[in-house]
């Protein structure tokens, strides 16, 4: 977890966000895993259990944030192209936590699954998000990649959340 502030790959000055609405916390925030929670309460459907699109909304989130995050220091932007989920069984109260690691960290594409338990670490719902990384042509990256390098600088981030932009692909360094 970590005890600094945590870059943000999607801001939106003076509006409050899907992510805010949601309840969503990120708790770690690097391209190699990233963890979120996210309260069952304001999240459900008419018969009280957690909505399936508000854990689709769990799952893109991290799923495009780390894709955000491997490809902010290339200045590459990810544009979701495909997303699913699985739901395993309800819940109706407490807290939700998602844990996202990539399957893919490409040049061009990114992969990520999302696996999100209850409060007893039980399976509610499994998710994938694909991402394409693009070339920011409208500079919409530009605040997202501040952000990110004055994290990165922050003494008080852990050793993986400094390590964001240092990204590599198997078959070598991100363009």
């Amino acid at each position: 977890m970590s005890s600094g502030p945590l870059p943000e790959p999607y801001p939106t000055p003076g509006q409050a966000g899907l992510i805010e609405r949601m309840g969503i916390e990120i708790l770690r925030a690097d391209p190699e895993r990233l963890v979120a929670r996210m309260p069952v309460e304001g999240n459900t459907q008419p018969f009280g259990l957690l909505h399936g699109g508000a854990s689709c909304v769990l799952v893109e989130t991290l799923g495009s944030w780390g894709a955000a995050l491997h490809g902010a220091p290339h200045g590459l932007v990810p544009l979701g192209v495909e997303i699913n989920a699985t739901h395993h069984r309800s819940t109706a109260g407490g807290t939700v936590t998602a844990v996202a690691e990539p399957l893919h960290l490409g040049r061009t594409l990114v992969t990520y699954q999302v696996k999100v338990t209850d409060d007893q670490d039980r399976p509610l719902c499994t998710g994938r998000v694909t991402c394409l990384l693009r070339e920011d042509r409208e500079g919409l990256r530009t605040q997202a990649v501040q952000e990110l390098q004055a994290a990165q600088g922050d003494q008080g981030l852990q050793g993986d959340q400094a390590r964001a932009g240092s990204v590599e692909d198997p078959g070598g360094p991100v363009p």
